[in-house]
């Protein structure tokens, strides 16, 4: 007589990919942005602006940022990698130069981000102020988790530091910005929009993804906390070989 052996429990196996976006296991936020590729890819633009608008003046420097993120677009396209990435950053790039175009100033390249970032640094500090922070609404949409996280208040609590965190980098940036922007320091603008672009984010990223784990354990544990337990199945009667059958039996 052979035993039958209980299946392992799927909790288990889920338990590694339990705080990243789709259970695909653990992604760094560098990875979530493309590595080290995509931040070259970001940078190329910018200082293309720059170099071209030293070099040759407002017009040629345009030209060359929009020229740049097609090119960047294009090998993305070839060497078959994700183009939504490159295609945001095409836009943005676009964007930057018609307002550069429209000032008839280099530094206006730069007005767009400067004041994209005041808004999202507003827009997330009131969610945390509505108790609806923004961070934690975000990684439960790409997680598959929704707002159950809402009903929890130690869960809030850590999607509002998640969030603050991220106001905190959107403030700093605007700051920086702005200050150098007054200042007519285009060339510096340029370092300081690659030096506190995507490596501020990412760090913002790990605070998020921090939130993210701690609320997702917290849930699991609360859920199976909340279980009832069930009553135990009877275990079947077995009759070691040699011994006697009971009365009644053939």
């Amino acid at each position: 007589m052979t035993e039958s052996i209980p299946p392992a429990h799927p909790a288990a196996a889920s338990d590694e990919s339990a705080g990243t976006p789709g259970g695909k296991g653990k992604q760094t936020p560098l990875d979530q942005m493309g590595g080290t590729t995509g931040l070259v890819y970001m940078a190329l633009p910018v200082v293309a602006f720059v170099v071209a608008n030293s070099a040759f003046g407002l017009t040629a420097a345009i030209g060359t940022a929009i020229g740049v993120g097609v090119a960047i677009s294009v090998l993305r396209l070839v060497r078959k990698e994700p183009l939504q990435p490159a295609l945001s950053g095409l836009f943005g790039v676009a964007v930057a130069a018609f307002v550069s175009w429209k000032t008839g100033s280099a530094k206006g390249f730069f007005l767009t981000g400067i004041w994209s970032n005041f808004a999202l640094g507003l827009l997330f500090l009131l969610s945390v102020l509505v108790r609806r922070p923004l961070a934690g609404v975000v990684w439960g949409a790409l997680n598959g988790t929704g707002t159950a996280w809402l009903k929890d208040k130690l869960s809030r609590r850590y999607y509002d530091i998640a969030t603050l965190t991220l106001v905190g980098v959107f403030a700093v940036r605007f700051a920086v910005w702005q200050w150098l922007y007054d200042e007519d320091r285009t060339g510096w603008l340029a370092v300081a929009k690659i030096a506190m672009g995507y490596p501020l984010l990412a760090l913002a990223l790990l605070v998020v993804m921090w939130a993210g784990r701690r609320s997702g354990k917290r849930l699991k544990a609360l859920a199976g906390a909340a279980q009832p337990t069930g009553a135990a199945r009877p275990a079947a009667a077995t009759h070691p070989a040699g011994s006697a059958r009971p009365a009644g039996r053939f």
